[in-house]
């Protein structure tokens, strides 16, 4: 295995020098010959139609209709009468994820400014509208145990159908001046309901076939499963005791679509529901609608829950259409391509993994799934912890993001400090960080190297 991986390495440094005496570019100014050097940097977001939002080929003319029914409970907007609040982030699932169709990430103009502006409350100095979505979390609580928990930037106090409720916003100003705030973007949900059909022996499968590989670059990485309680299985997974492996989320903390749904709704809309029954604010002056707010409904002909409707929404919506020429042309896109994976990144952004051949929709059974992510987590180091821990992701750790998409990505990393796609690669180095080796061998790149990776990632 040692040498299988080094030969390429090798390969990679002696290119790296050829790109390095080819970076020095010719121009002419005022008459004069001088030489630039040329440096890498981020094409940007990928313009022309969104690679996204439709759903996957071969869904049933009934299963399409479950589609459409989801995409438009997902782009609703709900009120006060519907549930809304009485503390929440924002008031629909599309507002959040609408970059670059509905389903996916944090859009140009935060829709968190208007909304904020909306009723009594004061937007909060992290919020800004050419910035992310955002959910801020406490790291500890005013004794110093751990929090982690959500504390939502808004409330319905001053709003239409709320009178009566007098609510104050989370001290964010005090707890920013501790350091005791961090935040989370929406991850795009394009391709969900493909990542929830890999199995788990897929995903140990994959670990394991290149541990000789991770281990030579100091990546290790694992599941956000715990063996705790001694279940049948002998690991219990933190949302379900069940064992098996969470895969959604910036921690891996979440097991389903389903799940992954109905917290969503509780937490970031303040929408109680039949997997969250209860209000996380229970003050009996902001109560307008009954508890839970949106649940099965079997008086209806159609007695599908909000959440049941999202989740079907989410798993047939199709992935990413990557660029075969753009930005870069083909050969540059080819050439980070191969450089991806030569130079270790393709080892926690594993490109290909594949579904269950048994899936009950037939159109998600048997799949190549080109998520780039091995779905594990991992540690990070100190430059992009967060102090949080869910399930058996601890402090430092997080799901390798699956990639796809990215391309027409506008923020990155968990807290979207930056648009720059080179400066999220470089913030994968940090001390402690499991991406140490790797980033090592992406700067002894050159320029026109590092570039084409750059073009390849921004490709997808």
């Amino acid at each position: 295995m040692k040498s299988k991986l080094l030969a390429p390495l090798a390969l990679a440094a002696a290119v790296s020098l050829l790109s390095f005496q080819v970076d020095l570019v010719f121009s002419q100014q005022a008459g004069q010959q001088t030489f630039q050097h040329f440096k890498a940097q981020d094409p940007g977001v990928r313009g022309g139609a969104p690679g996204a939002g439709g759903p996957i080929a071969g869904l049933s003319g009934t299963q399409s209709a479950f589609f459409t029914d989801g995409l438009d409970t997902f782009n609703e907007v709900d009120a006060v009468p519907d549930g809304l609040g009485p503390r929440m982030n924002l008031d629909s699932c599309a507002g959040c994820h609408a970059q670059p169709a509905a389903g996916g990430s944090s859009p140009f103009v935060n829709p968190q400014v208007a909304f904020g502006s909306a009723g009594a409350d004061t937007l909060p100095s992290f919020i800004a509208s050419n910035g992310p979505v955002r959910e801020a979390r406490f790291v500890t609580n005013p004794d110093g145990t751990p929090d982690g928990g959500v504390h939502d930037l808004f409330t319905i106090t001053g709003r239409a159908g709320a009178n009566g409720c007098t609510l104050a916003q989370p001290d964010f100003a005090t707890a920013l001046r501790k350091n005791n705030v961090i935040f989370r973007i929406p991850t795009p949900t394009f391709g969900a309901g493909l990542i929830e059909q890999i199995t788990d022996s897929a995903i140990l499968a994959n670990q394991a076939a290149t541990a000789g590989q991770r281990s030579q670059l100091g990546i290790q990485g694992h599941a956000n499963f715990r063996v705790s309680g001694r279940a049948i299985s002998g690991q219990t997974n933190n949302n379900g005791n069940d064992g098996t492996i969470a895969r959604f989320g910036w921690k891996a903390q979440n097991k389903s679509l389903l799940l992954f749904s109905g917290e969503a709704y509780n937490v970031e809309q303040g929408i109680s529901n039949e997997l969250f029954n209860t209000e996380r604010e229970e003050t009996a002056s902001c109560q307008f609608k009954t508890v839970p707010n949106d649940f099965t409904n079997t008086d209806n002909a159609d007695p599908r829950s909000d959440i049941e409707r999202f989740s079907i929404f989410m798993r047939f919506l199709a992935a990413p259409t990557p660029s075969t020429d753009t930005p870069g042309g083909v050969k540059s896109i080819a050439s980070g391509k191969n450089l991806f994976g030569s130079t270790g990144c393709a080892l926690c952004h594993t490109p290909t993994l594949t579904t269950n051949p048994q899936s009950t929709v037939a159109a998600l059974g048997n799949q190549q799934v080109n998520l780039y992510s091995d779905l594990l987590v991992h540690n990070m180091g100190a430059g992009l912890a967060d102090g949080v821990s869910q399930g058996q992701a601890g402090p430092n750790e997080f799901r390798s993001a699956p990639l796809w998409g990215l391309g027409q990505r506008i923020f990155f990393l968990h807290d979207g400090r930056t648009s720059d796609l080179l400066q999220a690669i470089e913030q994968h180095s940090s001390q402690g960080s499991e991406a140490n080796g790797v980033i090592r061998n992406f700067n002894g790149l050159g320029e026109r190297q590092k570039q084409d990776i750059l073009n390849f990632l921004r490709s997808l």
